[in-house]
């Protein structure tokens, strides 16, 4: 075999090098378009776009209206204490007058009316400051009595009144405050927002778990209405005459008000029982069978607030009049009906 000379085999071997790096070049470039799309998914996975949620404006404004609301004004009647740091002079205690402003010497009035206590010393600021007669004015506003932001309570309670709303209050703590509910007061009381037409009904409940949550939270210019209760009234040979308040959802009979009198004494003629009940056309006397609803022959009777169940003794003949039973009336023990 013939001996291939050193140059021809060098070439040889220079061309078999660069057929295997041609070769190898798109596999190359097919691994780095592939590396590079792996790169981008992960950069994509660990940055992902972020998402802008829109501002709730309704729930803003809303909470910036309940902010406002429950926010202390200045209002006519209201007791200030005014301190103007350096200025002695200028410092007093004074009411807002019925115009809603205040009097400050070499200033003159300044209206406080509608402004919390942060909002009126800048408003005493600025009139110092450009009055020309502080160059750096420091007010302070203290606001020792409310009178106009108060708490207003009326209906069955002990002292109907205004009261302060100063710092947190709750439903059960001005009612004590007005003295706790009268014995003809209903179990429930309305509230009444300021400057809101819909007012909400509150049941004032026996049971400690449920009050505790009808307990709301009141509000400066809140008013506090306790409802009458109906009340039916149970007179004559019974063992406790009286008055026999009614809850708030009715379903009281004439034999569940009767049974809280204390049923039937030994001298009632039960026979003659009678009811009197308020109509448009005046009082109007109805039978009452007591002794078959004593012995559950007849169907129990629904009453309503006013009505007057009356039993006679067995010695007095006839029916009192009306005018008699209403006189007692005025003068009934007042009784809760148990539920």
């Amino acid at each position: 075999m013939q001996r291939i000379s050193n140059p021809l085999l060098y070439l040889l071997n220079l061309a078999i090098v660069i057929g295997i790096a041609g070769s190898l070049q798109p596999v190359l470039a097919q691994d780095t378009a592939a590396h590079g799309d792996s790169v981008d998914q992960d950069d994509s996975t660990s940055k992902p776009s972020r998402i802008v949620t829109p501002p709730q404006s309704g729930a803003s404004e809303q909470t910036a209206s309940q902010n406002d609301r429950s926010a202390l004004v200045i209002g006519p009647g209201d007791e200030v204490e005014v301190t103007v740091y350096g200025a002695p002079d200028l410092s007093q205690h004074t009411r807002v007058n019925g115009n809603g402003s205040i009097s400050i010497p070499l200033i003159g009035y300044v209206r406080l009316a509608g402004l919390s206590s942060s909002e009126a010393e800048t408003a005493i600021e600025t009139q110092l400051r450009e009055g020309h007669v502080v160059n750096d004015p420091q007010v302070s506003v203290y606001v020792k009595e409310y009178t106009s932001g108060g708490i207003s309570v009326a209906g069955e309670v002990s002292k109907p009144g205004v009261y302060s709303a100063v710092g947190p209050h709750r439903l059960l703590d001005i009612l004590q405050a007005a003295g706790g509910l009268t014995e003809k007061a209903a179990s429930r009381a309305t509230i009444a927002h300021r400057g809101d037409e819909n007012s909400i009904a509150v049941e004032l409940s026996a049971d400690p778990k449920l009050m505790a949550n009808s307990n709301v939270e009141l509000l400066p210019g809140d008013t506090v209405v306790v409802a009458k209760a109906g009340i039916v009234y149970v007179l004559g040979e019974v063992g406790k005459p009286g008055g026999y308040v009614l809850n708030s959802s009715g379903g009281v009979t004439v034999l569940r008000v009767v049974a809280a009198a204390g049923g039937p004494t030994h001298a009632a003629s039960v026979g003659g029982t009678k009811m009197l009940r308020r109509t448009p056309n005046g009082l109007q006397e109805l039978p009452v069978p007591l002794k078959e609803l004593l012995h559950a022959k007849v169907a129990d009777i629904p009453v309503q607030a006013e009505d007057i169940i009356y039993v006679p003794g067995s010695r007095l003949k006839g029916f009192m009049n009306a005018g008699a039973l209403l006189t007692t009336m005025g003068t009934a023990a007042i009784y809760k009906v148990p539920f």
